[in-house]
């Protein structure tokens, strides 16, 4: 910290670390947390161990007040493992609802907690998606009972499903929107209800409690034709507000911008983003700039600065203008219905701003970490949240590398420009600030015979502050982005290699935009005329922040992604930055130090790919848990990887999901795995390619094979991205046999005259043999009994491992190919509760009597099959 200078003498510059007792204190409790979570012990013990400690550390105080300090932090330790526990203890979901949970059709009456989601998909389809608490539920048997609980219910417009002819088309998509549902409305609907369910492969994203921390144990879906708006209120009055105030802000969002740019703002400035498509949120994830397009703690730090600075600027009393910020955070955070990230900042920031009146500036790690434990207190599952750790790790940067760095370099120098006029303040500053402040002052007045003392004196300090401002904000991004590095690897599998110029660039045009785009809103209300001009302003600024995304994200560089890194290297990474917050008060050399280690883990993350899961000299095959589709992955002997299919929607629908991205690759990633020798697609239909795009652009594949080639726009897609990427694209044909990674693979379907049909159907279907040693494994796609009666007459395959065509469908699984392959071991990819029926008995009776023993996705999540050239052993994910 910088001591002002004082008519008594020089400043003091003094720079050591103050101390930062919440830090270790808050450290101390997270710790509890995770050891509470994994190491459980009775809570009774963990009280009584408090309880010894607390009395230990008031014992010992006056004695020993390190060693008190000891234990005290060991009281928080047992603090923390105490409450994880006697929450997980107390807080269950109400799972009443479960046993209707069946997907029978159902009479409902519910009212709405959170306001519905309106979209509407390319062929005019509107679907709502809205948080619900039942009140009754009337069962198949007319038997009604009551039961609050809640559910997430997705509403679908079935009466475009039966669209036929392009005029039936058009007129959906002329056709109005139906009215969203609105918090505290009542409703009566037909549906059916049935539990959510991961994706049961490691690396899988817990869909599940991320439903149960909002409180939601079950989904339903119904028609919207089926759905009746009832009288009445349910709800609280404070939350029926906030959703009236926060659809207003909507609408005159919308009023004032165009469709594009309010979507861009929804999302930025109120935290709604229902609007924003999935490419537009990828290139904001390319470019290392996505906190921007949501709602968090940079918002609310402008917000801050905005108004604590316009009124000191009305002369307003320093603690009032404290009150008036804190007030107008929290009241944008009650708006914006973002929930724990924006309450967690504005937490922060009313910490900061309560310390700054308590002149303990030096204490920002202090104030953190006093928010941190507020926050844990009040909910320590909040600890495992990736919103949490990277906001926690944001600001702990900030305040413990970049703030101390500054203070000793630019805000030092700083100094050099006060007081500008007077002779003998130069007297008071150290040496080389001295000396920077005469060569200014020389610069000035060389340049003042030409324009004018005092206008060459403003242009030279103008500068000098401009310069002092871009290379703190440069050294700040570039230290933020080392050090989340780490969170961005783990959690997003990114490696932000363009991050830093990107946010040099959207950052301060963030700034500037945020607070133009409130005036424009609040202007609004009173005038549209009067809005243009910020409106005009908030959207040159939108143009320059999606110019930059786009443009920056657009480059190959932007797209490196990372698997999963090394324990070693997450512990290295998490050891550099402790170190670099170490040094960062310590000499500068020791500083450079600090700096130097932090950029070379970060370096290390993005360039040193971690080990693949994987055994050597066995061929290994997984059948991934896509639901409906199917994806296989193969791992040769040698290490060399396929894979087969990559998952997708049912149906030209889509789906919020993109397989790929979040299913598929992950789970990959989770196997250490960042590059993929080759690809594979069994046939045209979207839930065995739809995921395909997503891996060929994630892990680079050399090859991409494929089999017959019917018209169809989402192959063409593909091929064309595909060698877009540099991937070679191999047409594979019957009769072909090659090595691959030390086995051997035969193709026994489609011959090269095969007829070809208009769309893709599943006898296009590839059917692979792969052997290794006296072990092999016979992959089918879709085939149906078409081509199952050509390979079993034609080829006589056999196999140790068959993967059962068309997911167990009765139009496959023939008797003859059952005979001649003779498999040991069968894997049916599957959807779980699927309105297919799938797998059918008849199927699973086939299997049945030639002794085959059969692994489901659906019941056993991923399963993983290992050939040893003798034998084959499975391994089924473990069970929910």
């Amino acid at each position: 910290m910088i001591a002002p200078p004082s008519s008594a003498g020089p400043a003091a510059y003094d720079f050591k670390a103050s101390r930062q007792p919440m830090l270790w204190a808050v450290a101390a409790y997270s710790a509890g947390i995770l050891t509470g979570t994994y190491a459980w012990r009775p809570i009774s013990w963990w009280l009584g161990a408090a309880v010894f400690f607390t009395a230990s550390a008031g014992f010992v105080s006056a004695r020993r007040a390190g060693f008190a300090w000891t234990l005290a932090f060991g009281t928080f330790f047992l603090a923390g493992a105490f409450h994880i526990q006697g929450r997980a203890a107390s807080n269950h979901l109400d799972t009443s609802i479960l046993p209707y949970a069946d997907r029978r059709e159902l009479t409902i009456t519910a009212h709405v907690t959170h306001d519905g989601r309106l979209q509407r998909d390319d062929l005019g389809r509107y679907r709502q998606t809205v948080d619900i608490e039942t009140e009754a539920i009337q069962t198949p048997a007319g038997n009604a009972v009551p039961l609050h609980s809640r559910v997430r219910l997705s509403i679908y417009d079935r009466t475009a499903e039966t669209t036929a002819s392009i005029e039936r088309s058009m007129e959906m998509l002329k056709r109005a929107a139906p009215a969203p549902l609105r918090y505290g409305e009542r409703i009566r609907f037909v549906g059916k209800l049935r539990s959510p369910r991961n994706f049961r492969n490691p690396g899988a994203f817990d869909y599940q409690g991320y439903l149960a921390d909002r409180g939601i144990t079950t989904l339903g879906s119904s028609n919207l034709e089926d759905v009746e708006i009832l009288s009445g209120f349910a709800g609280k009055r404070i939350s029926a507000w906030r959703s009236r105030i926060h659809r207003s802000i909507i609408a005159k969002v919308h009023q004032l911008w165009p469709a594009p740019q309010a979507a861009l703002i929804d999302a930025m400035i109120v935290g709604d983003e229902a609007f924003i498509d999935r490419d537009t949120r990828v290139d904001f994830q390319r470019s290392g700039t996505y906190h921007v397009l949501v709602v968090s703690g940079m918002n609310v730090s402008i917000l801050a600065f905005v108004v604590f600075w316009s009124l000191r600027r009305l002369r307003v009393h320093d603690f009032a203008a404290t009150l008036g910020t804190i007030a107008c955070c929290a009241g944008y955070a009650f708006i914006t219905e973002v929930g724990a990230p924006v309450w967690r900042a504005t937490l922060m920031c009313a910490v900061y701003l309560g310390t700054r009146l308590l002149y303990r500036d030096r204490a920002m790690l202090n104030a953190l970490g006093a928010a941190a434990l507020a926050l844990l207190i009040f909910d320590p599952r909040q600890l495992f949240s990736p919103s949490f750790q990277m906001t926690f790790v944001c600001v702990l940067i900030v305040a413990g590398i970049g703030i101390p760095v500054l203070q000793r370099t630019t805000q030092l120098y700083k100094l050099a420009l006060a007081n500008w006029d007077s002779s003998d303040f130069a007297a008071h500053l150290p040496p080389k600030v001295a000396q920077f402040r005469l060569d200014l002052q020389l610069i000035a007045s060389r340049l003042g015979l030409l324009i004018g003392k005092r206008v060459s004196a403003h242009i030279i300090r103008g500068a000098a502050r401009f310069l002092f401002a871009c290379s703190e904000l440069l050294f700040v991004s570039g230290v933020m982005q080392m050090g989340l590095a780490l969170p961005m690897a783990y959690y997003f599998h990114r490696a932000t290699t363009i991050g830093l110029p990107a946010n040099l660039i959207v950052v301060p045009v963030t700034q500037l935009m945020m607070p133009a785009a409130i005036v424009a809103l609040s202007l609004g209300y009173i005038s549209p005329v009067l809005a243009k001009f910020p409106a005009f302003l908030t959207t040159v600024a939108l143009s320059a922040i999606t110019g930059t995304v786009r443009g920056l994200g657009g480059l190959r560089l932007a797209d490196l992604r990372v698997a999963m890194p090394s324990h070693w290297l997450m512990l290295a990474a998490l050891a550099t930055l402790v170190f670099a917050i170490w040094s960062s008060w310590k000499r500068l050399i020791v500083t450079a130090i600090g700096l130097t280690t932090i950029l070379l883990i970060s370096l290390a993350i993005a360039a040193l790919q971690p080990k693949p899961k994987i055994r050597a000299g066995i061929l290994e095959m997984t059948s991934i848990d896509v639901g409906e589709g199917d994806s296989t992955l193969l791992i040769t002997p040698q290490g060399r990887t396929l894979l087969v299919d990559a998952g997708g929607p049912i149906g030209p629908g889509g789906s919020q999901l993109d397989f790929g991205e979040d299913v598929v690759s992950p789970y990959l990633w989770s196997r250490g795995i960042s590059h993929l020798d080759a690809v594979a697609i069994s046939h045209g239909h979207s839930d065995h390619i739809g995921g395909m795009t997503a891996v060929l652009k994630n892990f680079r594949p050399r090859e991409l094979w494929i089999g017959l080639l019917p018209p169809s726009r989402a192959l063409e897609s593909l091929i064309a991205t595909a060698q877009c990427l540099g991937t070679k694209v191999v047409r594979r044909w019957e009769g072909d046999d090659f090595e691959f990674g030390g086995t051997h693979f035969s193709v026994l379907f489609p011959p090269r005259n095969w007829f070809v049909g208009d769309k893709p159907k599943n006898n296009d279907s590839m059917v692979l043999r792969v052997s290794y040693g006296q072990s092999s494994i016979l992959l089918e796609g879709d085939a149906e009994k078409q081509v199952e009666h050509r390979v079993a007459a034609l080829h006589h395959p056999t196999a140790s491992l068959l993967k059962v065509g068309h997911h167990g469908s009765a139009n496959a699984t023939t008797p003859e190919l059952i005979n001649s392959a003779q498999p040991a071991f069968a894997v049916i990819s599957v959807g779980s509760g699927n309105s297919f029926g799938l797998p059918r008995m008849e199927t699973l009776s086939t299997l049945a009597q030639s002794r085959t023993r059969v692994y489901r996705t659906d019941l056993d999540g991923a399963v993983t099959f290992y050939l040893d050239g003798h034998g084959v052993r499975p391994a089924p994910a473990a069970p929910e």
